[in-house]
C-alpha cells in the first residue's frame, strides 16, 4: 500500500538540508532603510497609468486651490481681469483690448503672448473666470506627465512616483497655480515635454515642443535659443551635425528681438517696450558692464532663490547639462531692478520646475550609465546609487517643508471654505451691479465683475461721462497695487464731486451709482 510523504519544510531541522540535531541559523534581521518605505506602496507598472494619475490628482488639487480663492475674493484685477477681458476679446474675435491696463490697450503691447487665443472657444462656452483658472490647473498639471513617465523609465515607478509628487507639489508651480491666472501656465507643460525629449536624446520632439514657447511670452525665446545650443551639444557628442540644433537658437535670439524692438513697440501705445526700465540702472542709463556680476547675487534674498532652486532637486540636477536651461529665465529676473522678481513669491518661478526636475531625472540616469559603465551595478534590477538615494531624500524633504508654506495645503484648511460675513456682504454689494454696464473697481472686486461687464481700475481717468458704477473695497490689501491710495481717493472725491448716489458706504465698501 502506497504511502503518501508530507513535504518536508526546507527550514527545519529535520529536512534534508539540516543535519540531524542541528538547526539552521537564523537568519539576520534585515534593517527597513528610508528609501524601502516606498517599497510598501504597490504602485502601477505602467508608466502611463502613475503618470497621468498623479496628472489628474494634482489637476483637481489646482483646481480646488483656484477656484476656492476665486469664490473668497482673492482673485485680482492684475491679473486675472486683465487675463480675462483679453480672453474675452479673443472669443468675440477681436483684439484684446484690456480697460484695466488703459483705455484701448492691445495688451499684445505688453506682452506677446498670441497664444492665449486657443482658450478662446472654451471661454465662449463658458464665459466666466473660473474658465481660466481651471484651463491654468489642466496646464500645470500635464507638467506631471512627462517627467513621471521618463523617470519611471529611468528608475522605476517607486522614484517615479516620487519626482511626479515632488513635481505636482513643487513651491513654484503650486504658487502659480493658486495665483490668479498667467501666460506662462503653457510654458510649464511644454518645457517639461521638451527637457524630457532632450534628456531621452530625441533632437526633433525637443524642437517641436520647445517652438511654441515663442507664442507663450518674448523671453521664453531666449529658452528656445538655450534648447537649440543643447541640441548641438549632443548632436557634436553623437558625432552628428550640430546644424539643426543652431538654426533652432538663431530662430529663439531672432524671434525675442523682433518681439521686443518690432511688435511689441508696434501694438504699445507709447511705441516701446514697457519693461526696458527695469533692467537699468536707474535714471535711464543702461548698467555698466562691471556691475552685472555684483547684480546677479545682490540684495541676498537671491541667494534664496537660488539655494531652493537647486535643493528643490536634492542639488543633485546641477549635474546635469539640463539646467542650463534655467539660466535666461534667472538671468533676467537677476539683473532686474524689480524686488518680485528675485525671490520665491508670485508665479515667476513655475517655469523653472520643470527644467529642474528633468535635470534631475537626466542625473539620475547618468548616475545609473556610471555604475554599468563601471562594473558597480551587477544586479538584474538597476540598484539605486547612494548619491542618489541621497539627493531624492533632500527632494522629498524640500517638498514636505514648503508645502505648508504655498498655497496647496488650503485644501485641507477648513477656514479656507467658509464664507465669512464680510464675504456676503461684498457679494450683496456686486449683485446690485446689472450685467453689460462699465464699472470702475478696485483690485479684487474687479476680477469679480470682469466676465459681465466693462471693468476699468476706479484710480484711471474716466473716458467720456465715466462709468455706470464705481465699486470699491477700501479694505482690501491688494488696493495701493495697481492704484495708489492717493490715487483711488482722488478719483472717489471725483465721482462724488459729479453727484455720484452713494447707495453703500459701510465698513469700507463703498458703492456709487451714475446720476
Amino acid at each position: 500500500m502506497p504511502v503518501a510523504f508530507a513535504p518536508l519544510d526546507p527550514s527545519s531541522p529535520s529536512s534534508p538540508s539540516s543535519p540531524p540535531g542541528l538547526q539552521s541559523p537564523p537568519r539576520p534581521r534585515q534593517r527597513l532603510r528610508p528609501t524601502r518605505l516606498l517599497h510598501v506602496v504597490r504602485l502601477p507598472h505602467h508608466p502611463a497609468v502613475l503618470a497621468w494619475g498623479l496628472a489628474a490628482v494634482f489637476a483637481a488639487l489646482y483646481t480646488c486651490v483656484g477656484v476656492n480663492r476665486h469664490r473668497r475674493g482673492l482673485t485680482k484685477a492684475y491679473d486675472l481681469g486683465i487675463f480675462e477681458q483679453a480672453v474675452r476679446a479673443y472669443a468675440d474675435g477681436q483684439a484684446p483690448i484690456v480697460p484695466l491696463k488703459a483705455p484701448g490697450y492691445d495688451l499684445l503691447g505688453d506682452h506677446f503672448h498670441p497664444l492665449l487665443a486657443v482658450l478662446a472657444p472654451a471661454y465662449r462656452a463658458f464665459p466666466s473666470p473660473l474658465t481660466l483658472v481651471v484651463a491654468q490647473a489642466l496646464l500645470m498639471a500635464l507638467a506631471v506627465v512627462p517627467l513621471t513617465r521618463w523617470a519611471h523609465q529611468v528608475a522605476g515607478p517607486r522614484v517615479a512616483l516620487l519626482v511626479g509628487c515632488a513635481t505636482g507639489a513643487s513651491w513654484g508651480i503650486v504658487r502659480a497655480a493658486a495665483d490668479d491666472f498667467h501666460e506662462i501656465a503653457f510654458a510649464v507643460p511644454l518645457l517639461a515635454f521638451a527637457a524630457t525629449a532632450l534628456g531621452r536624446r530625441r533632437p526633433r520632439a525637443a524642437a517641436l515642443w520647445s517652438l511654441p514657447l515663442l507664442l507663450v511670452k518674448e523671453d521664453l525665446g531666449l529658452t528656445v535659443a538655450a534648447v537649440g545650443l543643447l541640441i548641438a551639444h549632443q548632436a557634436r557628442q553623437d558625432r552628428r551635425t550640430p546644424l539643426p540644433g543652431l538654426a533652432l537658437a538663431l530662430i529663439g535670439v531672432a524671434a525675442t528681438a523682433l518681439t521686443l524692438l518690432v511688435v511689441l513697440p508696434a501694438f504699445n501705445p507709447n511705441g516701446g517696450f514697457d519693461y526696458w526700465q527695469q533692467l537699468d540702472a536707474g535714471g535711464g542709463q543702461a548698467a555698466p558692464l562691471w556691475t552685472l556680476p555684483l547684480r546677479l547675487c545682490w540684495p541676498p534674498i537671491k541667494w534664496l532663490l537660488l539655494f531652493l532652486l537647486a535643493a528643490t532637486t536634492g542639488f543633485l540636477g546641477l549635474r546635469s547639462p539640463l539646467a542650463l536651461l534655467c539660466a535666461p529665465t534667472l538671468a533676467w529676473r537677476l539683473l532686474s531692478t524689480n524686488p518680485h522678481y528675485w525671490g520665491v513669491s508670485y508665479h515667476y518661478s513655475a517655469v523653472l520646475m520643470p527644467i529642474a526636475f528633468a535635470a534631475l531625472v537626466d542625473a539620475v540616469q547618468r548616475a545609473h550609465a556610471s555604475d554599468r559603465a563601471t562594473g558597480t551595478d551587477t544586479g538584474p534590477a538597476p540598484a539605486t546609487p547612494r548619491p542618489v538615494r541621497r539627493a531624492l531624500a533632500v527632494t522629498a524633504l524640500v517638498t514636505v517643508v514648503t508645502l505648508p508654506l504655498y498655497p496647496l495645503h488650503e485644501v485641507v484648511m477648513p477656514e479656507a471654505w467658509s464664507t465669512s460675513p464680510r464675504l456676503t456682504e461684498t457679494r450683496a454689494m456686486l449683485r446690485l451691479i446689472p450685467d453689460d454696464t462699465t464699472v470702475a473697481a478696485s483690485n479684487r472686486l474687479a476680477a469679480q465683475l470682469t466676465g459681465r461687464a466693462e471693468v476699468t481700475l476706479v484710480c484711471q481717468d474716466p473716458v467720456g461721462p465715466g462709468p455706470d458704477w464705481v465699486a470699491v473695497d477700501l479694505r482690501d490689501p491688494s488696493v495701493q497695487s495697481p492704484c495708489a491710495t492717493a490715487a483711488t481717493a482722488r478719483m472717489l472725491a471725483a465721482y462724488q464731486s459729479q453727484g455720484y448716489h452713494r447707495l453703500i458706504d459701510r465698513d469700507g465698501l463703498l458703492l456709487l451709482k451714475h446720476p
